[in-house]
């Protein structure tokens, strides 16, 4: 265990009005630091207790009680930190709270920087760098599939599989090294096709991982979704429906929405960072024009674009731009003002879709219409219920298991991988060569170095600072 001469403390609840605030320290003095401040019955001091003990009393600030506490031991290396630790559970008001953190600062702790306990931990060997960020994702996981997905993380999914792939391509350049330092003894004649088969499962696993990236990037992050649709389709409506609130003002009135309004929704558990943009149209007002042509900007970015089409109103040139627009990107379309009475109906859209993409009408005959086309009235709030089926179908195909899978979040992770694939595409270009086998080992040290940097094994000291810093304070 690495030691460290400094003792920390920080606040680990959020500072606000609650009923509990918890005051954390971490580091060799943390036990002696908490008697100075502590006062409990018939003076027992917490030096002396055993570890994963809870005990009352008050804090104190010389004579004057500041507050009524829990006092939690965790002796090392059995801590979150693998160092002594203290954590004091107090009431939860923001002056008290503060008041005790500064109180042990006082006494001989200094203020933690931002993720340092779980820096601690990493350094300390308690985790691995993956299951590390894995708390980081935890604690700001926005849906059930994010929070699973950290769970799994830091449950050390991604660590057992790198180390499995690692532990492969070490043995293999082990046995290159050692029979090139003894061939007398060790032979490697035929050992590059041996080599390849080893290689090309290797390279299968590595990529069978990173292709999980997207996936793992919109649990993590969000489904980003852009609403499209003519002026007065009901895009502010239906961004209001999903909110549960009047965010977006909704007049009769068309080009009411100009700008852009990006927020943040849940549906089932399904992460969307929602966009509603201007009504598509061509248009003389300057300032709608940028608001049109911005909705087109973030429609290119999107993952998945939700197109509002106003069903009691025939299509138009402006429909078949929007079908353009969404030619090769993840749509839902939505035939909104099912309440009135609609014109509009699938197959209508279907054959505007192909007009407006005449390449896609080659494989019309043999595909379906692959497009979901839902009807909803988003004055009587229907068809909501099939949108979220739509949605998970689509993105999470109906449901996610994490007990075998593993999906990378993080996109430092993919770039390693990357790196790793491509080292040992090198070695099978030196095999295919018939280069002789120092050079096999030189790329799958390589490959070796490139996944350490997911688990932390080869890492500089300045990544991994960038990398705590990003964590919240008192974790």
């Amino acid at each position: 265990m690495q030691g460290y001469e400094s003792t920390i403390a920080a606040i680990s609840t959020a500072v606000s009005n609650a009923g509990i605030g918890i005051v954390r320290m971490s580091g060799p003095e943390a036990f002696e630091i908490a008697d100075r401040v502590y006062e409990g019955k018939k003076g027992k001091r917490l030096g002396s207790q055993p570890s994963h003990t809870i005990h009352y009393g008050y804090i104190k600030d010389g004579e004057q009680t500041v507050d009524e506490v829990l006092v939690m031991l965790m002796r090392g290396p059995h801590s979150y930190t693998g160092e002594d630790t203290v954590e004091i559970n107090c009431h939860g008001g923001v002056y008290v709270v503060k008041r005790i953190l500064e109180i042990l600062i006082g006494k001989g702790a200094r203020p933690a920087e931002p993720g340092e306990f779980t820096k601690r931990a990493f350094l300390n060997g308690r985790m691995d760098l993956s299951q590390a960020e894995a708390v980081g994702d935890l604690i700001s996981s926005r849906n059930q599939y994010a929070l699973r997905s950290s769970v799994s993380q830091l449950k050390g999914n991604i660590k057992h599989k790198i180390t499995e792939i690692r532990k492969d391509i070490i043995y293999h350049t082990a046995f290159i090294e050692t029979a090139l330092d003894d061939p007398e003894h060790i032979s490697v004649d035929g050992y590059g096709e041996e080599l390849r088969e080893v290689v090309e499962k290797l390279m299968t696993d590595i990529q069978k991982l990173a292709d999980t990236y997207d996936s793992g990037r919109i649990i993590k992050e969000g489904i980003q979704t852009v609403i499209l649709g003519k002026p007065n389709a009901g895009k502010s409506s239906l961004l209001n429906i999903l909110l549960g609130e009047e965010r977006a003002i909704v007049t009769d009135i068309a080009g009411t929405t100009r700008d852009i309004l990006e927020e943040h929704i849940n549906l089932k558990g399904i992460s969307l960072n929602i966009v509603d943009t201007a009504g598509i149209r061509k248009t003389q007002d300057v300032v709608e024009q940028i608001g049109v042509d911005r909705a087109k900007t973030y429609a290119g970015q999107a993952d998945l674009i939700i197109y509002v089409i106003d069903a009691s109103s025939p299509l138009d040139e402006n429909d078949y731009e929007i079908l353009r627009l969404i030619e090769e990107k993840t749509s839902i379309i939505l035939l909104n003002k099912s309440d009135l009475d609609t014109i509009v109906t699938e197959e209508d859209v279907e054959k505007a879709y192909y007009a407006s993409n005449p390449s896609k009408k080659c494989g019309k005959e043999i595909n379906k219409f692959a497009i979901p086309v839902i009807s909803i009235s988003a004055i009587e709030k229907s068809g909501i219920d099939a949108l979220e089926e739509t949605l998970k179908l689509i993105f999470y195909e109906g449901n996610l298991s994490f007990n075998d899978e593993i999906y990378i979040t993080n996109a430092r992770h993919k770039t390693a991988l990357r790196d790793a694939y491509s080292s040992l595409e090198k070695v099978m270009q030196s095999i295919e060569a018939g280069m002789p086998e120092d050079f096999y080992s030189i790329d799958l040290l390589d490959a070796y170095e490139a996944l350490g940097r997911i688990t932390g094994e080869t890492m500089g000291e300045d990544l991994i600072n960038e990398i705590f810093s990003k964590f919240c304070m008192g974790k």
